[in-house]
């Protein structure tokens, strides 16, 4: 009986096969623009022209298919949709902290969910159409990412992290509330680790749940109330054990660091990027770039906490003070050292969606417009992208943004942008 079921099954199935239609063709679409910076070169197209087949760019420049849909965005340029390698979207930090700090302990996982679907529009809506969010607590970054690729939500293509894998007290893990309170003591499975094999069982613990990245946090940090930000937290063996687990696992590793020493740890250890970097020295600089690092600096962060020092508790405003003082120097040393550097703002710690001001602050401490472009490019590497997106050219995936103007001349139109196309589907700017 099973088997005249399954048979009668299977013929059903090929009969219907054979009975559908097939399916319609791809829509072609050519955006046509003023300008065109496609992110290999340094050089502006004049009278562009893209077309894209279904996700995928066919090719930039040269003649527009008969029967194409045709839209012409005017006076802009055409650029590869931003890519931020630093991010937390499931949270947002505001202008008051003592606030925040309660409202965020109070509120239900599900809520802080939505709220970060919220963050997810905003973001793509400012140009930026791959994030890797580089932690997050109760798993929302992993739902949001899951809900983004099945297209419930509107946002990024996301690579996530999952929990920060950091040693007990250091900068991934909670704010000291004292135990008698009642708050549960945290472990592996939330990213806390003392000693190497515990520090395996954290990234085994992130990659089991969804990670596609592991972050770890070998130095202290800033907006933490009980840990210094220069002092290495993970010691040369853990930060061996966490990076070699991950490549085994064919993860990639963030490193935070702010102080140097640490980075020292965690570069002999291998990490792929530093995140942030804001104390390290010349020599750290070098051995990243001969190492193939890439630095992450994070600039919009340190700008927005200036905004802010007043308002935080004394412990945390110190030592904001002192990286945003060396803040500038890191950034200059590191394009005298021609390290790698990739786009990452920590948009968090400031509003999500107004990433692209990276660019401005990136090219008023020495970076050509062009290289601060190009670091798209950087980005996708550092994400293992670099195949399908960060450059604007035939096989790739369509994301592409709409800048007014000229970026090369007026950076800042990178925080206009006026049209956002994610794989083909037009986001924000459709034609009436």
């Amino acid at each position: 009986m099973k088997l005249a079921l399954l048979a009668l099954t299977l013929a059903t199935s090929a009969l219907a096969q054979q009975s559908a239609p097939p399916p319609a063709p791809p829509r072609v679409t050519a955006l046509k623009a003023a300008r065109l910076f496609d992110g290999t070169s340094d050089r502006i197209v004049n009278n562009a022209v893209i077309v894209v087949e279904g996700t995928r760019i066919q090719s930039v420049g040269g003649p527009i298919p008969a029967g194409a849909h045709v839209i012409d965005l005017g006076d802009v340029t055409l650029l590869p949709g931003f890519i931020d390698a630093h991010v937390h979207l499931s949270f947002e930090s505001g202008e008051n902290y003592y606030r925040e700090q309660f409202e965020g302990l109070m509120r239900h996982p599900a809520e802080q969910a939505l709220l970060a679907t919220t963050y997810a529009r905003r973001i793509i809506d400012a140009g930026v159409t791959t994030v890797r969010d580089v932690g997050s607590s109760d798993y929302v970054d992993i739902s949001l990412r899951n809900a983004i690729a099945a297209g419930h939500i509107v946002g990024p293509r996301m690579l996530v992290a999952a929990h920060s894998i950091s040693a007990t007290g250091g900068h991934g893990d909670s704010d000291a509330i004292p135990p008698a309170r009642g708050v549960p003591q945290t472990g592996p499975l939330e990213g806390i680790c003392n000693g190497a094999d515990q520090c395996r069982a954290a990234v085994r613990y992130q990659i089991k749940y969804g990670a596609d990245v592991i972050k770890a946090m070998p130095s202290g940090g800033v907006l933490s109330l009980s840990d210094p930000v220069e002092n290495p937290q993970l010691t040369r063996d853990e930060m061996n054990a966490i990076v070699e687990e991950a490549h085994l696992w064919g993860r990639k590793v963030a490193a935070h660091c702010h102080g140097d020493a640490a980075a020292k740890i965690a570069i002999a250890a291998g990490v792929d990027s530093i995140e942030h970097g804001t104390f390290l020295q010349p020599d750290t600089l070098a051995a990243m770039r001969d190492k193939g690092i890439y630095l992450v600096p994070t600039l919009l962060a340190a700008e927005t906490v200036k905004t802010r020092l007043d308002t935080l508790p004394a412990s945390i405003s110190t030592k904001a003070r002192a990286a945003i003082a060396s803040r500038d120097a890191l950034f200059r040393n590191a394009l005298k050292s021609g390290v790698k550097i990739a786009f990452g703002t920590d948009s968090a710690v400031s509003r999500h969606g107004v990433n692209a001001r990276e660019f401005a602050l990136m090219t008023s401490l020495g970076m050509t417009p062009a290289a601060a472009l190009r670091t798209t490019a950087s980005s996708a590497a550092l994400l293992g992208l670099e195949t399908s997106i960060g450059t604007l050219a035939a096989g790739k995936l369509a994301d592409i943004v709409a800048v007014p103007g000229n970026p090369l001349t007026d950076i800042t139109a990178t925080e206009r942008v006026s049209f956002v196309m994610k794989e083909g589907t037009i986001v924000k700017g459709a034609p009436k």
